[in-house]
């Protein structure tokens, strides 16, 4: 799969159509760029762009872009609430698929670099690619702003890290660097400025100081009075929102805006967000409220809902989820994209490929489904609302699976070409037939591997179907018979697939131990769907 890179650049024009325009669409003519979000803001004279592409192209897209502010865009003109300090004011990258820190490093570096040689501005690294200790915050190399540059320019310690020491009045500074998903988000109240500052400095992590530190990990933030909307806001960055979640930040506004007796009225997510981010939050919702949601989508709704995040402007998941984004960009989706017809076809084809596992990983998928559907049918029903409370615990399970086993239909696929590409490789001299079969070997292990990985994932359904088995709506006993047996039938097919690769590969002790697990998983297949056929047969008795 391709390495993908996110860029975030931010330039300090909010107002001026035109010059957001060409800004953006020096990014979206970039060859190999897709242009994912622009977020203009009047009150802070700043615009988001967030877009994604290789490594290659979104460098050329971000240069493409400073190029254009660099003719349109005059800091001596420029006031805002946002913090700044240059024409293009800060660029981050980030790594979003198959791409390491490291090479998010080497791309900041490389645009650093060649931004300072072509506009002749001063260029400093943060986050991740800083290369000094003292610059890892994006605040600290900010503080001052744009006006105090001509001074710290002058300063032995604030060289920048590219291009001349010297003050440009027209550009400022840029800073890049590398870093995770920053998430930019503000909770709207109806207060003034000060007293919105007056929360962001008991949260934000800097606090008010070394003595007095803020209450939340990880968090950048700052108090500033939108005049177009007429409300203030507690603006924030989540540097990791696994250590810091949306709902903490919103929670801990609400707390103490009650405690100042402000209404909190909404939020605002600016630019993207990643999906997990968004899931965790509904999770936080869902526990605290003791709800019983499923699907994605109703999650997500829930968390729209909860945060206000449609208070200032439409809240479309599909255009501010990055995960909806790239997938929506994406040609080939594999396997389960296919309509059963044509994946019966492509199963039906003369290729290796797929086969066996992919059609196990269906079966197991079909299997956790039965499973979901019987609890539901015999959930929120009033003949069986004495039920809803063990429903409750036994849906989940195999919702979750369904989805996990869908996505083994291509891995399983994806298995076994890696070792199809691996026997081609060239085998003249000595050293490649060396490589070709280490490759192979690798191959092997992993097309053991994720059908291994399936049974292990049918193995922790087994304890919920039976469960679900003593008490579910009887009239779908069919239904769960069929699954019981899909399930198993699921496992068989892993089992044959284990074995299949397993005889070839040279690693005693990893051929035991496999042989072991996968035999051992087998076995419990057939004695759970075996306890499930019974156990309904009673019941129906």
């Amino acid at each position: 799969m391709a390495k993908l890179v996110e860029c975030v650049p931010n330039f300090s024009e909010g107002n001026n159509k035109e010059v957001i325009d060409a800004l953006g669409q020096a990014i979206s003519q970039t060859p190999g760029c897709v242009l994912l979000d622009v977020d203009a803001g009047a009150s802070t004279n700043r615009t988001v762009y967030t877009f994604v592409g290789s490594p290659e192209a979104v460098i050329e897209g971000a240069l493409s872009a400073a190029r254009v502010a660099g003719q349109l865009i005059d800091m001596r003109q420029h006031t805002g609430e946002h913090p700044r300090m240059g024409a293009l004011d800060v660029c981050p990258f980030v790594p979003v698929m198959n791409i390491s820190m490291e090479e998010c490093i080497t791309c900041a570096h490389v645009f650093g670099q060649r931004l300072a040689a072509e506009l002749g501005v001063p260029v400093y690294l943060y986050g991740e690619a800083a290369r000094e200790e003292s610059r890892k915050a994006l605040p600290t190399i900010r503080a001052g702003e744009y006006e105090a540059l001509p001074e710290k320019l002058a300063k032995p310690e604030w060289a920048p890290d590219f291009g001349p020491p010297t003050f440009v009045p027209r550009w400022g500074a840029t800073v890049t660097g590398a870093r995770t998903f920053l998430i930019a988000y503000n909770v709207n109240l109806l207060c003034t400025k000060e007293l919105a500052h007056r929360i962001a400095l008991n949260l934000r992590e800097q606090g008010r100081g070394i003595n007095q530190p803020g209450r939340l990990k990880r968090v950048q933030g700052i108090g500033w009075y939108l005049e177009e909307e007429n409300i203030a806001q507690v603006s924030t960055n989540l540097l990791d929102f696994e250590t810091t979640p949306l709902h903490a930040v919103y929670e801990e506004v609400c707390r103490d805006a009650e405690a100042l007796n402000l209404p909190v009225v909404g939020s605002q997510l600016v630019g993207l967000v990643p999906k997990k981010a968004m899931l965790d939050t509904a999770e936080f919702y869902i526990k605290k409220e003791k709800l019983f949601i499923l699907e994605e989508e109703q999650k997500i709704r829930l968390v729209v809902s909860r945060l206000g995040l449609d208070s200032l402007s439409p809240f479309h998941p599909r255009e501010r989820i990055i995960e909806y984004l790239v997938q929506a960009g994406e040609v080939d989706t594999g396997l389960v994209a296919k309509p059963l017809g044509a994946f019966v076809r492509a199963v039906g084809g003369r290729s290796a490929a797929p086969g066996g596992g992919s059609v196990s990983a269906a079966a197991a998928a079909l299997g956790a489904a039965l499973g979901c559907m019987v609890g539901l049918m015999s959930y929120g029903k009033r003949q069986f609302e004495e039920l809803d409370p063990i429903m409750r615990k036994l849906i989940p399970p195999f919702h979750q699976a369904m989805d996990e086993l869908v996505a083994m239909v291509d891995a399983d696929s994806r298995a076994f070409s890696s070792y199809m590409e691996a026997m081609k490789l060239p085998k003249s001299t000595s050293e490649e037939r060396e490589r070709r079969m280490a490759a192979m070997q690798q191959g092997l292990k992993t097309a053991v591997r994720v059908p291994c990985a399936l049974a292990e994932k049918v193995s922790g359904l087994w304890p919920a179907l039976k469960e679900l088995a003593r008490h579910c709506n009887l009239a779908c006993k069919s239904d769960i018979q069929v699954g019981a047996k899909m399930l198993e039938a699921s496992v068989f097919g892993a089992y044959f697939n284990v074995m299949i690769n397993l005889k070839d590969i040279t690693d005693e002790k990893f051929k035991l131990a496999m042989l072991q697990k996968v035999s051992g998983l087998l076995e419990e297949a057939k004695q759970g769907s075996s306890f499930v056929l019974a156990l309904l047969e009673k019941r129906a008795a």
